[in-house]
C-alpha cells in the first residue's frame, strides 16, 4: 500500500492516491450512498515512522468540496498541509487534486485523519498510526498484536443534510442512529447481528488496543465487560491487567486498572454528554456501542450469556474530572516534559453556547424562535471565510479577510459558571490572535452555563501543550496558578471540555 523511498538522512512515505468516491453502503438495514476514501468506511489506515515524511495526494471525485485533516500531527513550518477549510487551505472541488506534504517530528503513537469541512468527517476518517524510529522501540512491553479501534457514528440519512438544516433553523443537528466500532454497529442494534466487529485473541498475550473516537461531537466513554459460563469447559483465561499507556500522540505514564477472570468480553461505550434537550439526551442514553473480544479455540461465544460492561452515570462531570487528573507525562531522560516556566503571553477565553438572531421573515429553533444558537468564544462566533486565512497572510492579503483583533480576554466579566446573563446574545466576525514563533502561551479556558451544558472536545492544530490544571467553577488568577502541575503535567493534542467547568492548562 506505500512505496518507501530510503534516502541517507530520512523516509520519504509516498502514500497511494487518496480518491474522494461514493460509496453504497448498508447499515442498520439501511442502504445508502456515502462519501468514502478509497471506498472504505472508515478509511485506510495510514501508518509512518518516527522522522518520516508523508506525501498524500487527495483527488476528489464527489460533487462535495473536502480537505484532509491530519489530527494530532505537529505541522512545523507546514501548515499548509493542516487541513481545515478556510483556515491553511481553500478546499479540493470536484475533480481537483491536492498534495499533503509533511515530517512527522518527535511524534509517535495513535492519532486519526479525517475530513475537516461541514460532517464529511462522519465516514470520513482512519486511523494514524505512527511507529518508532528503526531499532527504538516504546517504553512498554512489545504486544503480540496492535489492533486499531475506531469508535464512529452511522447516520441513516445523508449527515449534510442533518447540519444544513440545523444551520437553517438554528436548532442542535439531530444525533445519529448508531455508534460504531470500525464502521459496524453491533447485535445491540436492529438489523446488526451480522455487524459486529469480533477480535480473537490468545490467552496469555499482550494486546495494544489503538482507541480512536471518531465520532462528530461525543466524548465517549469506554469499558470492557466479562461473562463466564458456568458450564464452559473452555481454557480458563486472564484479561491480567488493562493499562493506559498513552493519550493522543505523546507518550505517558502508564494507568493500570483492574483485571477480570473471563472467556468473552463485551466492549462498549456511549456519550459522555451531548444535546441540548431530553430527547436527546435520551436518544443517546439508549445507544449502545459493543464489540466482542473472544478467547475461545472455537466458535461456541453464541452458547455464552451476554453481560453490559459497567459504565460511568451519565453526564459524569466529577468522574471524567477525577480521571483525567491522573495523565502525567513520562518526563524522563528519553521523553523529557519540557514545560515553559514563563509565560510570553496570557489568555482567558470563554467558551459557551449563545444566540444570533433569527433571520427577518424566518422561523427558527434556538431557544426561541427568533433566535439561533450559536457558539463562541469570547463571545465571538467564528464566521466562515471565502479564502483561506493562512493564503491571505502569506499573500499579504488578510485585511480583507480577517482582522487580528480577537479579544486576549472575556470583553464583559461576569460570573461564568452562575446565573447567566440577561443578554445572550454573540457578535460575529472572522477575528485572530497573530503570536510569534516559539512565544510561550498560557491559556485558560474558561466554561460558560449561559444556555445550559454542552460537551466537547477542543484541539489544538499543529501544535502540542501542555495541560497544567484543571478545576470546577470560576478560575481565580490569584490561587489557582500554586496548583499548576509544572513538573510532568500530560502533554496533548486535544482536550475534553465540559462547559460548565473551568480547565485553565498552558502551552
Amino acid at each position: 500500500m506505500a512505496a518507501l523511498l530510503f534516502c541517507s538522512f530520512c523516509v520519504l512515505l509516498l502514500l497511494p492516491n487518496s480518491a474522494i468516491t461514493y460509496q453504497n453502503i448498508t447499515r442498520l438495514c439501511n442502504t445508502r450512498s456515502v462519501v468514502t476514501v478509497n471506498g472504505k468506511f472508515p478509511g485506510p489506515r495510514l501508518v509512518a515512522r518516527e522522522g518520516d515524511r508523508v506525501i498524500v495526494k487527495v483527488v476528489n471525485h464527489v460533487s462535495y468540496n473536502i480537505t484532509i485533516h491530519w489530527h494530532g500531527i505537529r505541522q512545523l513550518t507546514s501548515g499548509w498541509a493542516d487541513g481545515p477549510a478556510y483556515v491553511t487551505q481553500c478546499p479540493i472541488q470536484n475533480g481537483q487534486s491536492y498534495n499533503y506534504n509533511f515530517t512527522i517530528t518527535g511524534q509517535r503513537g495513535t492519532l486519526l485523519w479525517h475530513a475537516h469541512i461541514s460532517w464529511l468527517r462522519s465516514s470520513v476518517y482512519g486511523a494514524i498510526i505512527i511507529l518508532p524510529k528503526h531499532n527504538e522501540s516504546y517504553p512498554f512491553q512489545k504486544p503480540y498484536e496492535e489492533i486499531p479501534i475506531l469508535f464512529g457514528e452511522w447516520f441513516n440519512v445523508d449527515p449534510e443534510a442533518i447540519i444544513a438544516q440545523a444551520l437553517q433553523t438554528g436548532a442542535g443537528p439531530n444525533v445519529s442512529d448508531a455508534y460504531t466500532i470500525n464502521g459496524l454497529p453491533g447485535p445491540l442494534y436492529n438489523c446488526s447481528s451480522k455487524d459486529t466487529f469480533k477480535l480473537k485473541v490468545k490467552p496469555g498475550k499482550t494486546y495494544l488496543l489503538r482507541l480512536i473516537n471518531a465520532a462528530l461531537n461525543d466524548e465517549l466513554f469506554f469499558s470492557i465487560a466479562t461473562t463466564l459460563s458456568p458450564s464452559s469447559k473452555l481454557m480458563p483465561f486472564m484479561l491480567s491487567l488493562l493499562t493506559l499507556i498513552h493519550s493522543s500522540s505523546p507518550q505517558a505514564k502508564p494507568l493500570t486498572f483492574s483485571s477480570k477472570p473471563s472467556l468473552l468480553f463485551l466492549m462498549q461505550s456511549f456519550s459522555c454528554l451531548l444535546g441540548l434537550t431530553s430527547l436527546e439526551l435520551e436518544t443517546l442514553t439508549t445507544r449502545p456501542l459493543p464489540l466482542f473480544l473472544n478467547t475461545s479455540p472455537s466458535n461456541s461465544s453464541k452458547k455464552l450469556p451476554l453481560f453490559k460492561p459497567t459504565l460511568p452515570p451519565f453526564n459524569a462531570t466529577g468522574f471524567v474530572a477525577n480521571f483525567t487528573r491522573k495523565f502525567r507525562s513520562l518526563a524522563n531522560a528519553k521523553f523529557p516534559a519540557n514545560v515553559p516556566q514563563t509565560v510570553d503571553r496570557n489568555f482567558l477565553f470563554t467558551v459557551g453556547l449563545g444566540t444570533n438572531p433569527c433571520p427577518a421573515n424566518n422561523t427558527c429553533q434556538g431557544p426561541t424562535n427568533t433566535t439561533k444558537f450559536a457558539a463562541s468564544v469570547n463571545n465571538i462566533s467564528f464566521a466562515l471565510p471565502t479564502v483561506a486565512l493562512l493564503q491571505s497572510y502569506f499573500f499579504g492579503k488578510s485585511n480583507s479577510v480577517f482582522t487580528a483583533d480577537f479579544p486576549q480576554n472575556p470583553p464583559v466579566p461576569f460570573n461564568y459558571t452562575g446565573t447567566p446573563p440577561n443578554n445572550t446574545m454573540v457578535s460575529n466576525g472572522t477575528k485572530a490572535l497573530i503570536l510569534r514563533f516559539n512565544t510561550s502561551v498560557q491559556l485558560v479556558l474558561q466554561g460558560t452555563s449561559i444556555l445550559g451544558a454542552e460537551s466537547h472536545p477542543l484541539h489544538l492544530h499543529g501544535f502540542n501543550f501542555f495541560v497544567v490544571g484543571q478545576g470546577f467553577g470560576n478560575y481565580d488568577p490569584n490561587k489557582d496558578p500554586a496548583k499548576f502541575n509544572l513538573v510532568d503535567p500530560i502533554e496533548r493534542t486535544q482536550l475534553g471540555f465540559q462547559l460548565e467547568v473551568g480547565l485553565p492548562f498552558a502551552s
